[in-house]
């Protein structure tokens, strides 16, 4: 379940091992499922080499928890995965932004995803494609013979569709096969079930089967989720509508632009999938298949552009709202071999795809506000300087406590924080030690 209140203020300023016991009491977490984020949460040799080939070590990434997101009703406190500074700071404080008006409401479709299985030399494919239309009934229920404790749960196959495709080989039809998943992501299932009609195709339409396989462009499993901030809540203090009203319109321009320009929606949505692919990753989820489908998705159909939409609504509020694949699942994969997915699950409270789904696009749509916000104000690069000198202090050299008291000093300086500062700051703190 998810937590009581997401609300955690001060979070930020509590060592590691004061973040995990107060999540620990807050999400009731088990000592096992707390210790997974420490030592004890790595990977053993044995379990790495289990998941893929030629293993010789692993590899770790930070594990920050966002705070402050209220999803239809319920907190949640969202374990994000990645290397990059500002990320988690910007999510959590864009979740804050909406609290006025509820959060973030969802509206997610059904988890059904797309099998293709590709048919060529066919005589003549235009019959083969009425033939395959034809026997729909007897197709669906072979797939369904396949798994039926998915269909007992209310999954498996749903629908079937056809199309003829011209490519340079010569037309090809293909076949779609729609099927319910359920909570798991639906890769395994929805090849097993293409692969065992396959033959019967053949038979149908006499032409070879060649593709049996999952398309992540899973545009019948869209997972949407909007907010609602008014001018206080986006002004810099909360309690100036005028500046905040200025910002929404630095907001809308900002966005129309990646809405019309392909370059720029690029870099737009690279900042939506921070967050969307850091929570994936933090849940044991396939990034990838969520990164591919995303930005399929924003050119499907018409010129790559943004995945989310902001407007302004007749009170001058900023409305926005994100719609992208999201292909997730609880069952199966990383998330039930990896201890630190199966402790962030545990956190976030999720016990369906379709919860995780929208919690994952809630945070895309706010990692967008963060950035969209920043760029139409001080620029994106003040903020994000100001949580990577740390970073930089290590490259240049500071050790222990120094990493700290430049980062501080170079704060409170202010101005432009650059490598050849951070290497004089640190000079001047060693000099008067």
């Amino acid at each position: 379940m998810p937590i009581e209140n997401s609300r955690l203020g001060g979070f930020y300023k509590l060592s590691v091992e004061e973040r995990r016991a107060m999540l620990a009491e807050i999400a009731g977490l088990t000592p096992e499922q707390v210790e997974a984020w420490g030592a004890a949460g790595e990977l053993d040799e044995e379990a790495a080499d289990r998941m893929i080939e030629n293993v010789v070590g692993t590899y770790s990434l930070p594990i920050g928890v966002a705070t402050n997101f209220v999803i239809d009703g319920a907190h949640y406190a969202i374990p994000f995965v990645l290397e990059e500074p500002s990320v988690v700071a910007a999510a959590s404080n864009m979740a804050k932004r909406c609290l006025a008006n509820g959060g973030f409401t969802s509206n997610n479709d059904a988890p059904v995803m797309i099998g293709q299985i590709q048919v060529v030399d066919c005589e003549d494919p235009g019959a083969a494609k009425e033939v395959i239309i034809s026997s729909k009934g007897e197709l669906i229920a072979s797939c369904n013979e396949v798994d039926p404790i998915l269909v007992k749960f209310g999954g498996g196959c749903k629908d079937l569709e056809a199309r003829v495709l011209d490519t340079d080989s010569g037309p090809m039809v293909i076949i779609h096969i729609l099927v319910d998943c359920r909570d798991a992501m639906g890769a395994n299932a929805v090849n097993t079930m293409a692969e065992t009609i396959a033959p019967t195709v053949e038979g149908l339409t006499g032409g070879t089967v060649i593709l049996r396989i999952i398309s992540n462009l899973a545009v019948h499993r869209l997972a949407r989720v909007s907010a609602i901030f008014t001018p206080n809540e986006m002004s810099d203090s909360g309690k100036d509508p005028e500046r905040g009203s200025e910002i929404i319109e630095g907001v809308l321009q900002a966005y129309h632009f990646a809405k019309a320009d392909p370059f720029r929606a690029t870099t737009h949505n690279k900042g939506i999938m921070n967050a969307v692919s850091a929570v994936a990753i933090a849940c044991g989820q396939d990034w990838r298949a969520i990164e591919s489908g995303a930005h399929s998705y924003a050119a499907h159909e018409r010129t790559y552009g943004s995945l989310t939409e902001w407007s302004k609504d007749d009170d001058g509020n900023l409305v926005g709202s994100i719609e992208m694949p999201m292909a997730v699942g609880l069952v199966g994969g990383a998330v039930r071999v990896h201890p630190a997915a199966q402790a962030n699950v545990a956190l976030l409270g999720a016990t369906t795809a379709d919860e995780l789904a929208k919690v994952i696009v809630a945070a895309g749509l706010a990692q967008n506000l963060g950035a969209l916000r920043a760029l139409a104000t001080v620029g994106i690069q003040a903020g994000h300087m100001k949580l990577h000198v740390r970073n930089m202090a290590v490259t240049a050299g500071a050790e222990g406590k120094e990493v700290d008291l430049v980062a501080a000093r170079l704060r409170e300086k202010g101005g432009r924080i650059t490598q050849a500062a951070v290497i004089n700051a640190l000079g001047e703190l060693r000099s008067e030690g």
